[in-house]
């Protein structure tokens, strides 16, 4: 034992849990970001306005909001990832579309505070357009819940929001899924740290399914998400006016990722040593987490009780092992990575058809379920599994070919 090895348990949650858009930097782009046409400054929020190719103001406006996270939003960083591997940002400019990016000053604020910043978005937006087309607004991963809350809000206050189509882009409708045993590590972490406070924070709070409470110990509904699914439900769920859209990263034939249940998907060694964290499986008083640090030394087993196979399900993933294997390693621990990814929103949650409480309907064939048993109007999974909220042409293409005339 040493001090370096007690500074190392310290430090390891110096990172968060953070999708592709966030995760990978934008240097791979051919050219540089654009430098915005507008800047605007919003409550709880901001933007950049970028013209359409021909357009001198703007006039056939697309709002795109930014997801979950912890701290402000980057939009340059954000620009850079929805042009990276398809460039849908220069596909909507060459269209005539404008492109409008909807930042947060806090990603992991409540998803009402971050709905303000929207609000405020779209009624400028409507406000500043030249000519009378339609908006299309709508987010990626937790931006489609803040705009889909947003727009839903303004309907019930008879607000005109002039959108005609709403999109979401792998958003965790029915809820989304950080493996129990690793938002019990956050917190096992001996001091406070970014990861602890990104998994307990406001929005963590009401996006997760299930969430581990660190003051009690408890695993459950968060009461956050119980409040918002009824503030939700209390503006009729969705808006009405707009046509509905969304796409999932992950697959709709039901299948999902090759993770067994109770696998182990990663063991650490030097620092937290003995630590394992296994694949979810169902059943009652489930191991997922065998934790152990030696300062100050204590040990804990984290179980849970009547959850489907979550980790291995059909949907968008997240390379939640993997970052923090990565972390670990940084400060000197010896990691076996057996399942660098899992999934995160299922698919069954980001085209709003099914919920996620048993195996059943997480591993549901989407592909044989009759379409009209989604919340939404129109929507399109993933041919094949690809990380949550990756821009493909598949699933690009797909949402230019429904923006409105």
């Amino acid at each position: 034992m040493s001090d370096q090895d007690e500074k190392a348990e310290q430090s390891v949650g110096a990172f968060t849990l953070a999708a592709p858009l966030d995760s990978t930097a934008p240097t791979p782009l051919p050219y540089p970001v654009p430098t915005p046409d507008e800047e605007w400054q919003l409550p709880n929020g901001f933007a950049h306005v970028f013209y359409g190719e021909r357009n001198r103001g703007i006039t056939r406006p697309v709002i795109i909001a930014d997801g979950f996270n912890l701290g402000r939003s980057d939009l340059t960083w954000l620009y850079a990832g929805l042009d990276r591997d398809y460039p849908f940002l220069t596909e909507l400019r060459r269209r005539g579309r404008d492109v409008v990016l909807l930042g947060f000053d806090e990603r992991s604020a409540s998803i009402t505070a971050n709905a303000e910043a929207a609000i405020a978005c779209i009624m400028r937006t409507g406000a500043e357009q030249l000519g009378s087309a339609g908006l299309t607004v709508g987010g990626f991963s937790m931006g489609g819940i803040i705009t889909r809350y947003a727009l839903a809000r303004l309907e019930m206050q008879r607000m005109d929001h002039r959108t005609r189509l709403y999109f979401s882009y792998d958003s965790p409708h029915r809820g989304g899924v950080v493996p129990i045993g690793l938002q019990a590590f956050s917190h096992f972490i001996p001091v406070p740290n970014d990861f602890a406070r990104q998994m307990n924070s406001p929005a963590a709070r009401q996006m997760l399914w299930r969430h581990y409470d660190p003051a009690t110990g408890t695993i459950g509904v968060a009461p956050e998400r119980t409040e918002f699914l009824q503030q939700l439900e209390r503006l009729g769920g969705w808006p009405r006016l707009p046509r509905l859209i969304g796409v999932a990263n992950g697959r709709g034939d039901g299948t999902g990722l090759a993770v067994e249940p109770g696998d182990i998907t990663l063991t650490v060694n030097r620092i937290y040593p003995g630590t394992t964290f296994y694949a979810q499986s169902q059943g009652d008083d489930a191991v997922v987490a065998e934790l152990k640090r030696r300062f100050p030394k204590a040990e804990k087993t984290v179980t849970t009780s009547g959850f489907p196979e979550l980790d291995g399900a059909p949907g968008g993933t997240l390379r939640s092992y993997g970052i923090l294997a990565d972390m670990l390693e940084k400060f000197g621990a010896q990691v076996d990575l057996r399942h660098e990814h899992v999934c995160f929103v299922p698919s069954v949650s980001a085209v709003s058809i099914r919920d996620l409480d048993d195996n059943k309907a997480l591993y549901a064939d989407i592909d044989d379920i009759d379409p009209s048993e989604s919340d939404l109007d129109d929507f399109l999974c993933s041919s094949t599994t690809t990380e949550h909220t990756a821009v493909t042409r598949e699933l690009g293409e797909w949402i230019l070919d429904r923006l409105p005339d």
